[in-house]
């Protein structure tokens, strides 16, 4: 007999279990759809379990309510929702992808990959109206599915909707490391609030740290010395990384779009070519090739300062020979010249005849 709750009365069918936080009385499960037998996750809220307060129970609602209203390709769709005898559920979309806590070595590129996948579901979070802030973005609710290279953003269970609902609260939630520190004193948030926790879980992903040890990272005053931390980055992006998470509000980008717009045109790994600045390139002579190559040869043996003085003078002859023979083309093209004239007199004292 399954250990697993009985949800045929709503239409669904438990397979297994994908997570729980016995504390808050939430256990989640991989499910499917009894109709059509689509897999289907629920997220089952436990009200009358030891540990679970009516806070835990609002989030669950609020959930819900904000769930409803979203309908963006990188966020698992709300399905459904029902009662039963110890709490709620809601059934999401699944989707096939691992969170970015499980153990892999992401690139710097593949990172700022995922970075640009969370910041457009950002953006589009902020244009909706009222508009909505996540406030728990970590590496465990970024899903990446690798065959299809899609990135998710799930768990929307501490979101707050624009206006008054982003206002503070009489409790603090969100996760210890990754929440700036406007929502850690339970400050009036801002759409740059997300952005320091999505910078947070780059530092993580960027120098393999554990979300349990991000504390091990940032420093008394909530900072976190990006520089420090990965200096072989291209500056630029280490710049940008570094305004992410930036403890005080008005030193972050005002919102997604502007760090999104920031952050496309930087190379992570090398620098960023200025497209103002003019390269300009001059392709060497055959013979001043040779001259850079003997000298690659004779560089270990002579010494760097006999070296620049062979090149210099073997430079003075080769334009000393170039100025002979272009000497020599014009005077021969005088005497051609002259040959032609002496050519055309002939002619013409032939005419006379």
């Amino acid at each position: 007999m399954s250990s697993f709750p009985d949800f045929s009365l709503a239409g669904y069918q438990v397979e297994r279990l994908l997570g729980e936080n016995r504390d808050g009385g939430r256990i989640t499960y991989l499910a499917n759809n009894i109709m059509t037998q689509t897999p289907i996750v629920i997220k089952q809220f436990q009200f009358a379990r030891s540990g679970a307060t009516w806070s835990d129970y609002d989030a669950h609602q609020r959930e819900i309510q904000v769930l409803r209203q979203l309908d963006h390709p990188s966020i698992p769709r709300y399905l459904d929702s029902f009662e039963t005898p110890s709490g709620f559920c809601l059934v999401q979309e699944y989707i096939p992808a691992n969170s970015l806590v499980e153990t892999h070595h992401w690139t710097p590129k593949q990172i700022k990959q995922i970075a640009k996948a969370v910041l457009e579901v950002l953006v589009y979070l902020q244009s909706v109206a009222p508009p909505v802030i996540h406030r728990d973005i970590k590496p465990d609710n970024i899903l990446v599915n690798r065959q299809e290279k899609k990135v998710y953003l799930v768990d929307f269970g501490f979101a707050r909707m624009g206006g008054g609902e982003v206002a503070v609260s009489s409790v603090v939630k969100g996760t210890l490391g990754f929440m700036p520190p406007e929502q850690m004193f339970n400050r009036q948030l801002t759409e740059a609030s997300d952005l320091y926790s999505l910078g947070v879980t780059l530092v993580c992903l960027l120098t393999q740290t554990k979300s349990s040890e991000i504390g091990n990272l940032i420093d008394s005053a909530y900072r976190i010395n990006v520089k420090q931390l990965i200096p072989s980055l291209n500056q630029e992006f280490v710049d940008w990384l570094q305004k992410m998470v930036a403890p005080e509000l008005k030193n972050r980008f005002d919102n997604a779009a502007a760090a999104l717009n920031a952050l496309q045109p930087i190379d992570v790994v090398g620098n960023t070519p200025n497209p103002n600045k003019q390269v300009f390139t001059r392709k060497l002579s055959p013979v001043a090739m040779a001259v850079a190559l003997a000298a690659l040869c004779l560089v270990a043996i002579l010494g760097t300062t006999k070296i620049i003085s062979i090149i210099s003078h073997s430079g003075d002859h080769h334009r000393t020979e170039k100025h002979d023979k272009k000497k020599k083309h014009h005077h021969d093209r005088d005497d051609d010249e002259k040959k032609d004239q002496y050519d055309k007199g002939d002619d013409q004292d032939d005419d006379d005849d």
